[in-house]
């Protein structure tokens, strides 16, 4: 097993834990752990300012630490005290599995971590998107069941076949954005096809409705008034870059709605505006506003439309609690109700999200299909007749039906037996030596063997994914690629040493180290590098070595230079120095 497990991860089923790779926290490099610290250091300084108060009590209480990357372990003994825990995988993974971990109470979380250069903002998740990000807030206890109740409600949402495209392509450009030698072309290559995907995607699914909601609150979402809005969205509580930029008045802020639904967001650009709700609980209202627009909830024939339009594994309830579970590939309408509906390829029948004995995918292998509705001039659905209703209507078995339906399906045979639900309704009729045919169409036949008649006056609800899951072999999923590591020159491996001997240093495992040799180093052979300098600064002030500290300042400054996006940045971290002195 690649990762240890707890009584919160045991509860995951297998189809999710296929996702969940190990963290290898010995991988991390001295130069991670130096980007790791100097944007938690930019980051509780600026967003104590900004940032909704549960950001900085969840630091404390969800174990991160400021000067360490997280420890996945470690997370985990604490997390669990707030009913959570958190695993590590590679990159974005598909946003139906993504929520349904949330459904868990389980925080994902992509353990690469940015590179230096990408240190302000990196499209790929990471370490500090996830765990500086999301972890903090889940303290929080309303924000947590909100976000568990999104990916409940999440998981459930019916995909289209362009919602997983652009899913694969913006992995694809999050994966070689972060890789270090990537050539422009081939990024803007993959920039420009997401672009025209995303303005080609038609008429949006519900997953993509639901992952605009996720965007603009879980992840760029802002809390209180608009005059004054906190931060607790994690796409900007991990970007020093956009966390500034976003409360200048230059992004336009608008109350959260339902709006945000249909509003779409560019992933390769800052956003122009953001919502902000007025706390936390008003999301989970507007989350269940949503949600009474869902097939989930609606059911019908849009539903199994949408089923249909996804070519995916879905599942149809009907409203005596049948579950049909399968890929939908037809319907048959009557009066804007659906008819006869039918999968194709593996199906399976449950109740109650419970597999109904002997009707595995294994017994229906070829798919399924069956008449829903009322039959023609009985006002009274099957599913509502008594014991002697059904007699006498001849629904019984060893006896032989035609039953017509309103639509024009007709099915008939011997009855063979029903199969009730636990309210004694019949749920299924099993016939042999049956027909069934719509208008002049064949629709079953009695060399196909035992026909199950499906009852139900309408469909109550559909969904995404199977209603067991343990119906179907769902532990099948293969990423197209995975996430880059870079490669490793004798230069870098130089450069990691001397950032290691530093971290060592001011940790106190080795005080030995002259500081100085390793300035001079860095100087001569790594000119356009920042951060080690920045550290040096740090324990030069703090030592009072004031010539020193003016040497490393003379040099960056000349970095900036030569690098003018530096600047910035370099200071920021001299300021950080500064500021902790003068605290």
């Amino acid at each position: 097993m690649s990762y240890k497990s707890n009584h919160i991860l045991d509860k995951l089923p297998k189809h999710l834990k296929q996702y969940i790779k190990p963290q290898n926290y010995d991988d991390y490099t001295s130069i991670n752990q130096a980007v790791w610290r100097y944007v938690m250091r930019k980051n509780v300084d600026y967003l104590s300012r900004v940032a909704h108060k549960s950001y900085m009590d969840g630091l404390q209480k969800t174990g991160i630490s400021i000067n360490h990357i997280p420890n996945m372990y470690g997370m985990n003994r604490i997390l669990k005290e707030i009913g959570w825990a958190a695993v590590a995988v590679d990159g974005f993974i598909p946003p139906s599995a993504f929520m349904e971990f949330q459904a868990y109470n389980v925080l994902v979380i992509a353990s690469d971590i940015r590179q230096l250069n990408h240190i302000e903002y990196t499209p790929a998740p990471d370490i500090i998107h996830e765990g500086a990000g999301h972890a903090p807030i889940i303290a929080n206890p309303e924000y947590a069941e909100y976000l568990r109740r999104f990916g409940e409600i999440g998981c459930k949402t019916i995909s289209s076949a362009k919602d997983y495209e652009l899913y694969e392509a913006v992995r694809h450009l999050s994966i070689i954005k972060e890789a270090s030698d990537t050539p422009q072309e081939e990024v803007d290559k993959a920039e420009n096809l997401i672009e025209d995907l995303q303005q080609n995607m038609g008429e949006p699914s519900e997953m993509a409705l639901i992952r605009n909601l996720h965007w603009w609150t879980v992840e760029y979402g802002l809390i209180g008034s608009i005059g004054q809005p906190k931060i607790y969205g994690a796409g900007l509580l991990s970007s020093i870059g956009e966390s500034a930029w976003c409360m200048t008045d230059e992004v336009k802020k608008t109350p959260y709605s339902i709006e945000a639904a249909h509003t779409s967001f560019d992933i390769t650009k800052p956003q122009p505006q953001l919502f902000v709700t007025p706390d936390f609980a008003f999301l989970s209202q507007v989350l269940e506003e949503f949600a009474n627009t869902m097939a989930l909830r609606t059911g019908g024939l849009k539903g199994i439309t949408k089923l249909i339009h996804s070519n995916a594994l879905g599942t149809a309830e009907l409203s005596t609690g049948l579950q049909i579970s399968g890929v939908f590939d037809r319907v048959i309408e009557f009066d804007n109700r659906p008819s006869y509906i039918t999968t194709k390829g593996k199906t399976a029948l449950s109740y109650r999200e419970k597999e109904l004995v002997g009707h595995s995918t294994n017994h229906h292998a070829e798919g399924f299909g069956s008449p829903i509705g009322k039959l023609k001039g009985i006002n009274l659905p099957i599913e509502d007749m008594s014991p002697r209703d059904l007699k006498a209507y001849h629904i019984y078995e060893g006896e032989t039906v035609s039953l017509e339906f309103e639509s024009g399906v007709k099915v008939t045979g011997d009855i063979v037996t029903g199969t009730r639900n636990l309210r004694g309704e019949i749920i299924l009729i099993t016939f042999e030596n049956c027909t069934v045919t719509y208008k002049t169409e064949l629709l079953f036949q009695p060399a196909w063997g035992l026909y199950h008649m499906a009852v139900g006056e309408n469909v109550f609800s559909a969904f995404n994914g199977p209603a067991d899951l343990n119906s179907f072999d769902l532990v099948s999923h293969e990423f197209t690629e995975t996430t880059i590591k870079a490669k490793k020159t004798k230069e870098t491996t130089q450069l990691e040493l001397l950032y290691k001997q530093i971290r060592d240093f001011r940790e106190g495992t080795n005080t030995t180290i002259s500081r100085n040799k390793v300035f001079q180093e860095v100087k001569t052979n790594y000119a356009k590098d920042w951060l080690l300098s920045i550290e040096l600064y740090e324990l030069a002030i703090n030592n009072g070595d004031e010539e020193f500290a003016l040497e490393i300042v003379k040099h960056l400054e000349m970095v900036k230079l030569e690098n003018p996006k530096l600047g910035h940045l370099i200071d920021d971290g001299l300021a950080l120095v500064d500021q902790s002195l003068a605290g």
